[in-house]
Order: structure tokens, then C-alpha cells, then sequence
């Protein structure tokens, strides 16, 4: 029997993509959510079961005693394909840090056309860290030696990277003890593949170790490079307003869209764009002007920081150039889809890839080089300006919705007191008296394989209702901002009493959202802070706090779902396990399952784990925030305590007719009485 087509409500919650998906399907064209609907998932992969690291297989242990040509056993299979996923996402995001580290050394030395250094203070406060002088020292100084110290953090042989020194000492402990403090974030990737080759490591819970190893090289080294150095060259985020989905595209404007993940390249085509001589050059080809939208990881860095729209999140790359609007998508790295040109044959887009590290069949190379950044980014958008005249037909669904993003660690800290005594104070009494049940983390990407965006929001809005506070990012982050929950004191109606008394004390949206997907190193931050300021116990795996990963799909997913796990994070991913064998078919084929769970609890206090049902991700949420509240001596959490603030009264008392609310406020008769 034929497997039944999901419709576009069933593809996507989302009533832009749905739109969307309604026009694929009048024009017959295909899209990841169509092709995941006709590629059946392997049983066998995607439960960690097959071997393809040498000639001699693939191998498929679907049988009991069963192993591998070469005597390899299930355990060690997926112990293997969990670590390469995982260091191939740490590579990812490691090397993203690197290429920021090399521009921050090209700006400090004046070789960098258009980068400059915007937040000073930042840069003080970074090479603080690490005892690098600041007193009496011009910025391009420090910067440059900071550069050369984070440089050196990725060929490092031996020793222990600099940034581990920014987490809790008590972790650093842990991590000593358990002998998974990284030396060099290239040494540890290297070191994981060498480990898989055939005939190397074979004992799981080994292979395991070192996987964290490498994870935590990633978390508290490439990523945490890769933020630091974006908030020093681009500025460090504050809430600013933005809108998000595809109706921000224009209809009577060259339509530019960036996609992938790097800010060197998207920050330059936004000053570009902002440019007189890119403005001239769109209006003389008929156009209003230059309207830059961004997809995936590159939307949450340019809307963070300049308040660039977001067109939509990892599935909605197709999709904005199905509008017909789109002169051209420019990429860089991660997350692009293959299927990007073949599409764009069929309207007039044009795919301009700008990355040494990534070409497509078809599409447009201009190489993008910071020594001449802005040079070339006038190149691009020219390049898009000239294909205006070349548009047909457009379909933009007249669908946006506001959002205030720019919720980074340093803005969050000045949020809770001001400048005068800026403090994750009321931040951690809020979560002891029981203001604040907890705090989850919804991060993660887009996968077809599930409703776009659902579980993102449905999650989302089920830990408001439980005084939960979230944080986002990257493609779950602007999941929340189509739907509203990231606008000012939007959706509080959604939220637990005492959420919303603490949402309109501070004046802040119910989700905080904290950046792109390389940003997950600022709720390290975020978490580092709420143990130093004190009360909430000396470690990270002390707070009541867990991380979701709900529509996740990426190697990236997995190495920051282990370096928070490392860090002391329950952490919970939805689908299916990429190591959960298959137990119903071959007994003891989940022991890679328990060790990444349980075994890693035991020695990190944290544990990942992969729950497909949202209700029980839920469940498991909320009952291991309220067990730690439990081991801390808190007050169990109790909905009805909270929520009676003179302000919720004031507010009953405004909805009244003038003569009631006098005689309510200040005692007096009801006129006529």
C-alpha cells in the first residue's frame, strides 16, 4: 500500500510555507518536504547498526552476535558513527571560529577593508579572560594579541585550551578527572576520526570519552571563539525590532537573500547594500531599492544585530525562491541544500555561492576575500541588481510577524538591574522563590521528517504555561518569531503567573532569543553566570535547566547536544536515536543509548537523551526541573502562588468604567447609588 502524502497544514504549521507548498504543487515542483515524504529513512542507519568506514562493508548488523567483517560489534559501530557526527559538526562550527579569528587579526592590522573593531568594551573585557594587558593599549593592540591567542587554540598540541578557563571550577574538575579536557580543537577532530579508522578504537565507552572531548573543544573553544569574535567586530547584540518570515520580501525592491552561517560575509553585503552607489544602481534598474532578507543562521546573526529581516529558517530556503521575488540567494556555508539551483532554473534567482569551501553545480562563484570585503559585496549586489529586469510572475504570501531579538548574555545581565547594578540577581531569586519554575533551552534546526516548526512552538508554549523561561536559537528561535512569542510583552496571555509577573517587571518577550546556532555558547555563559552570582548551587548540573532539541537534523546538533551534556545539561532531542539499535529485533543493541544517557550522568551529571513524543519531552522537562529544585531545598513549584501582583489588580481595575474604578481605588460610592 502506498504510503498517504502529508498535505502543507500537515508539512508545516506555518501558514507562509503552506502557501508555499500549495504553489510547489501547482507548478509541480519538489521540495525537501516532498522528497522526505518519498525517501523512506533506513531502518538499519538510522539506528547506528551499519558500518561503511572501510571497502569491506557497507555492514548491517541486524542480527543477534552478529558483527562487522572485521569482528566489529553494534556497540562499537554506533560508538563510532556517533563520534564521527559529532566531530564533524565541531569541525563545522570550529571552523567558522577559525575564520573569524584570522578576520579580527586582518582588521586589527588594517587589512580588512570594512571591519573595524565596534564593541571595545567587549574586547577589554575578552582579553581580561585570558590576562592579556589592556591598560594603556590602543584596541587593534589587544585585538591583535588576542587574535594570535585564539589562533593558536585550534593547532594546539598539547596543554588545555584558554576559553575552558570561562566555565564553572567545579566543571573544570570534572573534566580534569575524567581526562576530557581538550588540548587543540584540530588535534581533538583529528584525533576522533583517527580513533574510527579500521582497527582502531573498539571499546565504546572509550570511543565515547573522547567524543566529548572533542564536543567540548567545539563548546568552550571554536564556537565560543566564533561568537566573542563577532560581538567585537559587529557589536554584542541588544533587542532591536525586526519582522520575520517570507512577507518580508518586496514586491517593488531588488530582493537579496543571504543564507548559511558566516556574519563576515553578511554583515559586509549589509553595509554594502546601505551604500549611495548601491542604492543609485537599484533605482536606475526600476527598483526601490536593495531589501535584504536572511534564511537559517545568517538571519539570526543579521537580525540580532542590524534588525535584517528573516525571510524563515532552514526549510523555507526553497521556498523564498519559489516567491519569484528572489534576484539572489548569496551562501556561504552549512545548511545549504543541492537542490537550490536546479530550482532556481525555474524562476530567474540566481545562486551566488561565496566560500572556498563550498561550490554548487551551476551557481555563481564570486569568492569572498575579507581583505576586500566590501568590494567585493558591492560586486554581489550589483550582480542582483542586474537581474531585476529579469523577474516574472511573484507569488509573496502576505505573512510577517514582528519580533524583538538581541537577548545576549552581557544584555540579559544589564536587563536585570541596569547600569548602576547590572546582576543575574533577580534572575536567580526568581527562580528560588518560584517566580521562575526553570529554564529550557530550545535550540536546534528544521527537519522534514516532522511538521516544520511544531514541535518547536508547541514545546515552547507548554513551558510557558509552566513558568519555564526560554531561551532560543537559530531555526527554533525564528520558529517562535513567526508566532509571535518574541515581540515585547507579546503572548504573556500563554504564560504561568509567575513568568508573567517577572516578563512585566523587566519589560521582556517570554522567549529571549540569544543568537544563531553557533550562539548556544551564550547560554554556557548564561548558566556559568546564574552559579556565580550564587543560590542555585556551584555547578551547571546543579540548575534547574534543560536543553531541547526538538526538529533537530545536523552533525552540529549533536556535538552541541554533547559539549552541554559535558557542561552538566540534561539534554533532549526529538526524533529517533542515530544510536538506538533496535531492541525489538536484537536484544542489547541500545548499550551505546545507556552510556550517553545514564553513563554520562553519572560522570557529568548531565545525559542525552531522544524522546519522539513532545508531551513526554514535556514531561521529562518539567520533572527533572522540579528535581532539581527538589536537591537545592527550593520551594516545589506551585502555580497559584504567583500572579496576584498589584499590577495584574491595576490592570483589572483599568478594564472598569471610570465610576467603578474610582469607587474600586479609592472607596467612594458608584455614581447614582
Amino acid at each position: 500500500m502506498a504510503k498517504k502524502k502529508r498535505t502543507p497544514e500537515e508539512f508545516s504549521t506555518d501558514p507562509a510555507t503552506q502557501q508555499m507548498l500549495i504553489r510547489a504543487e501547482e507548478l509541480g515542483i519538489g521540495t525537501a518536504f516532498t522528497r522526505a515524504d518519498d525517501m523512506a529513512p533506513c531502518n538499519i542507519g538510522s539506528a547506528g547498526m551499519c558500518c561503511k568506514i572501510c571497502g569491506m562493508g557497507p555492514c548491517r548488523l541486524t542480527k543477534d552476535g552478529s558483527t562487522g567483517i572485521c569482528g566489529a560489534t553494534i556497540d562499537t559501530i554506533q560508538a563510532r558513527n556517533l563520534i564521527r557526527a559529532i566531530a564533524a559538526g565541531a569541525a563545522a562550527h570550529s571552523d567558522h571560529g577559525r575564520d573569524m579569528a584570522f578576520t579580527l587579526k586582518a582588521a586589527a592590522n588594517g587589512e580588512a577593508e570594512g571591519y573595524y573593531i565596534r564593541d571595545v568594551a567587549k574586547l577589554r573585557t575578552v582579553a581580561s579572560y585570558y590576562d592579556i594587558e589592556t591598560e594603556g593599549r590602543s584596541p587593534e593592540e589587544i585585538a591583535n594579541e588576542l587574535a594570535d591567542l585564539y589562533i593558536a587554540q585550534f593547532g594546539q598540541q598539547k596543554g588545555v585550551i584558554a576559553p575552558i578557563r570561562r566555565a564553572p571550577k567545579k566543571r573544570q574538575k570534572i573534566w580534569e578527572e575524567q581526562g576530557v579536557l581538550p588540548r587543540g580543537v584540530d588535534r581533538e577532530t583529528v584525533e576522533a576520526l583517527h580513533r574510527t579508522h579500521i582497527g582502531d578504537d573498539q571499546e565504546p565507552e572509550h570511543i565515547l570519552q573522547h567524543a566529548i572531548k572533542t564536543a567540548l573543544a567545539d563548546g568552550w573553544g571554536g564556537s565560543l571563539i566564533a561568537t566573542d569574535v563577532s560581538d567585537i567586530l559587529f557589536g554584542t547584540p541588544a533587542p532591536i525590532l525586526g519582522q520575520a518570515n517570507l512577507g518580508v520580501l518586496k514586491a517593488d525592491m531588488v530582493n537579496v537573500v543571504v543564507h548559511g552561517h558566516e556574519p563576515t560575509l553578511s554583515e559586509m553585503i549589509v553595509a554594502a547594500s546601505q551604500t549611495p552607489e548601491i542604492i543609485e544602481y537599484a533605482k536606475a534598474a526600476g527598483a526601490k531599492g536593495v531589501q535584504l532578507s536572511g534564511i537559517c543562521c545568517t538571519a539570526n546573526e543579521i537580525l540580532m544585530r542590524q534588525g535584517i529581516p528573516a525571510a524563515g529558517n532552514f526549510l523555507q530556503q526553497e521556498l523564498s525562491i519559489m516567491t519569484g521575488a528572489v534576484e539572489a540567494m548569496v551562501v556561504d556555508v552549512q545548511c545549504i541544500m543541492q537542490a537550490l539551483v536546479g530550482l532556481a532554473e525555474n524562476f530567474h534567482t540566481k545562486i551566488i555561492t561565496t566560500s572556498p569551501k563550498v561550490k554548487l553545480k551551476g551557481a555563481t562563484h564570486i569568492q569572498f576575500d575579507e581583505h576586500h570585503a566590501l568590494t567585493i559585496a558591492k560586486n554581489i549586489l550589483k550582480e542582483a541588481i542586474e537581474n531585476y529586469k529579469n523577474r516574472g510572475s511573484i507569488h509573496i504570501p502576505d505573512v510577517r510577524e514582528d519580533l524583538v531579538p538581541g537577548f545576549s548574555h552581557e544584555y540579559i545581565n544589564y536587563m536585570l538591574g541596569g547600569s548602576y547594578r547590572s546582576s543575574f540577581r533577580p534572575l536567580n531569586d526568581a527562580i528560588m522563590s518560584g517566580r521562575i519554575r526553570g529554564v529550557a533551552a530550545i535550540v536546534g534546526c528544521n527537519n522534514p521528517r516532522s511538521q516544520h516548526d511544531y514541535l518547536h512552538t508547541y514545546v515552547t508554549k507548554e513551558m510557558l504555561k509552566q513558568d519555564v523561561l526560554v531561551v532560543e536559537t537559530g531555526c527554533g528561535a525564528i520558529a517562535s518569531a513567526k508566532l509571535g512569542l518574541l515581540l515585547g510583552e507579546a503572548g504573556l496571555d500563554q504564560v504561568g503567573p509567575g513568568l508573567k509577573e517577572v516578563c512585566e517587571a523587566i519589560g521582556i518577550p517570554p522567549v529571549l532569543h540569544m543568537g544563531s546556532c553557533v550562539d548556544n555558547t551564550r547560554i554556557l555563559t548564561v548558566l556559568t553566570q546564574i552559579v556565580e552570582e550564587g543560590g542555585l548551587g556551584d555547578d551547571i548540573d546543579q540548575v534547574p535547566a534543560v536543553g531541547l532539541a526538538p526538529e533537530w537534523m545536523s552533525e552540529k546538533a549533536l556535538s552541541i547536544g554533547t559539549y552541554c551534556v559535558a557542561s552538566g545539561v540534561y539534554v533532549i532531542f526529538g526524533g529517533s536515536s542515530p544510536v538506538g539499535g533496535m531492541p525489538d529485533k536484537v536484544s542489547d543493541s541500545d548499550l551505546v543509548s545507556g552510556l550517553i544517557s545514564k553513563g554520562w550522568e553519572e560522570k557529568y551529571g548531565g545525559k542525552l537523551e531522544f524522546i519522539a513524543d513532545p508531551d513526554e519531552m514535556i514531561k521529562a522537562t518539567l520533572d527533572h526541573i522540579d528535581k532539581k529544585r527538589a536537591a537545592l531545598g527550593l520551594p516545589a513549584y506551585d502555580p497559584n502562588r504567583f500572579g496576584e501582583s498589584g499590577d495584574a489588580r491595576m490592570l483589572e481595575l483599568e478594564a472598569l468604567p471610570l465610576s467603578e474604578r474610582r469607587a474600586a481605588i479609592y472607596g467612594l460610592p458608584v455614581a447614582g447609588d
